[in-house]
């Protein structure tokens, strides 16, 4: 994972410091691109721990067009936790009450996680983030009222016209983004903007545009989500593994994760593990999360950092 620490050090050593959404600050670079070969190894981040559980997780929620986190914290997942509990304390005028990261904040979004986990009524209400990543995948309203799978006609012209240039999925409904985001409470617009395959002599590659890139906290989870999703739709297709290309167009490192960075780029990475996905499952739709074994994974200790909401 030598590339992922060169982009780290790149962002710190070629910097721009700029405000942001979240009043935090970043250091900010424009347009960054990695590219990792799934033949050679799964590309999860080494110099840390990166929680494989909840990349699987997370990826599954995303094919069954869920928004509500859930299932996530059914699964201990935690990391759609604090933007669910924002949307809660901003509509129920909380916020002055529960400080961002104050011990009242912590224990009081632990009672909200618990009520979402126990409560169905509770969950349903407060538990979904509005048309998320899923959503857009398996579910985008058309002008009819209706819904396109785009997984599916993906994975359909993939089987069907391989040579195809329109192997292409978008996060961006801009409808949704630009007039249900001005007065809705959640998460913010897909980071994740569109992304697009190629098939090379039988083998499968994908690249994904990126708008907006947490390269501390978020990218490892990136790019192993996405190269996952790559081997899983490989596999349906009867196809072998090429290339992840990840490019970013705001690439940056929150201010409050500088001391983490540092620590970080100072260790030496670990030799990339192994993915093995259960081959008789030929659905997209169909995968489990005991259908994945992460084998021979040697990491580093985890490294703590805040979300930035």
């Amino acid at each position: 994972m030598k590339q992922y620490i060169d982009m780290l050090n790149y962002i710190m050593e070629n910097w721009v410091d700029k405000k942001d959404r979240t009043g935090i600050g970043t250091r900010s670079i424009f347009w960054y691109q990695m590219r990792f070969d799934l033949s050679k190894g799964f590309p999860l981040v080494t110099t840390k721990k990166t929680f494989i559980k909840a990349i699987i997780h997370e990826l599954l929620w995303f094919l069954k067009w869920d928004t509500n986190i859930r299932y996530l914290v059914q699964n201990n997942v935690k990391i759609w936790n604090e933007w669910a509990y924002s949307k809660y304390l901003q509509i129920e005028k909380l916020e002055w009450k529960y400080p961002r990261y104050s011990d009242e904040w912590q224990n009081h979004m632990n009672e909200f996680i618990e009520k979402i986990w126990n409560d169905e009524e509770f969950a349903k209400k407060w538990g979904d983030l509005w048309p998320i990543y899923g959503k857009q995948w398996v579910a985008w309203e058309t002008k009819d009222g209706k819904s396109l799978n785009q997984i599916e006609e993906l994975i359909n012209l993939i089987k069907n016209d391989p040579t195809s240039r329109r192997l292409i999925i978008s996060w961006w409904n801009a409808w949704e983004v630009i007039t249900l985001a001005k007065d809705h409470h959640g998460a913010p617009p897909p980071c994740h903007t569109l992304f697009q395959f190629m098939v090379i002599n039988n083998k499968l590659s994908c690249q994904l545009y990126q708008r907006s890139a947490d390269t501390f906290l978020w990218v490892p989870f990136n790019i192993a989500s996405y190269s996952l999703l790559t081997m899983m739709i490989a596999q349906v297709c009867d196809l072998g593994l090429w290339d992840f290309v990840h490019t970013f167009w705001d690439a940056h490192i929150y201010k409050n994760h500088f001391e983490q960075v540092h620590e970080q780029v100072s260790r030496t990475p670990f030799p990339l593990p192994t993915m093995k996905i259960n081959p008789e499952i030929k659905d997209i739709f169909g995968f489990h999360y005991e259908d994945f074994t992460i084998e021979n994974y040697q990491s580093h200790p985890a490294i703590k950092a805040p979300i930035a909401v």
